[in-house]
């Protein structure tokens, strides 16, 4: 009987010891539920940040230009050093990934605004741009991630080959000052193809420039812009 009720105290007690987890077990899975959530709209949101960055003026990722007030003297490098850094170790990453294909190419790099912007220049380098450049994109894409891995920072790097981004800004102003001067005749909105982010940036900022406002619509990858009539 002694052992009988040692067992069953013992039980008991285990019990005991085991129901302050059990009970926490549906708070905790619902907070990982719940963080998780917000991770999953944490990473939508970041997926539509070059879409924001670029469809407005100037990437509004709503960021202040000196987030962590690295400007300031004596409390750490400048923008300029940072963005510095960026483009030495996307330039650094681009080299390393050029040798691997066995590619010819020069770096350029350069700051403008608030962006490190690096170029690869060389005779033939439209494997590296894509069609429409998907490939290029996908390039800028990984050569952010490789600044980050470095700095722990996301990074806005541009990245351009073979003077591509150039020859397509060029195209997409001219269609921007073509197409609202169509709407001021017709007092009508017009409604242009599907573009990545990049290029309607550039019709943005075109259209503002010409006198009107312009929207995105539609979902990516057939998200496209609009110039409204004033």
């Amino acid at each position: 009987m002694n052992e009988t009720e040692e067992i069953t105290g013992t039980t008991d007690e285990g019990a005991a010891e085991r129901e302050p987890a059990d009970a926490a077990g549906p708070d905790a899975a619902g907070t990982e539920v719940q963080a998780t959530g917000i991770e999953a709209e944490s990473e939508s949101e970041g997926d539509q940040d070059d879409d924001q960055e670029q469809d407005q003026d100037d990437d509004q990722d709503q960021e202040p230009n000196d987030p962590e007030g690295l400007e300031r003297t004596g409390s750490g490098p400048s923008l300029q050093d940072r963005l510095e850094n960026e483009g030495d170790i996307a330039a650094d990453y681009l080299e390393e990934l050029l040798d691997i294909a066995d590619l010819d190419g020069d770096l350029d790099m350069d700051v403008e605004g608030e962006r490190a912007v690096v170029s690869v220049v060389g005779a033939d380098l439209s494997q590296l741009v894509g069609e429409r450049g998907e490939v290029l994109e996908a390039l800028q894409e990984l050569t952010r991630l490789a600044v980050y891995r470095e700095t722990g920072e996301r990074s806005r790097l541009m990245l351009d080959v073979s003077g591509h981004r150039a020859e397509v800004r060029r195209q997409l102003e001219e269609l921007a000052a073509t197409t609202a001067a169509q709407v001021k005749e017709t007092g009508e909105q017009v409604a242009l193809r599907a573009m990545t982010p990049f290029e309607r940036k550039v019709v943005h900022d075109a259209v503002a420039a010409a006198g009107l406002t312009s929207e995105s619509e539609g979902v990516e990858p057939r998200r496209y812009v609009v110039v409204l009539p004033v």
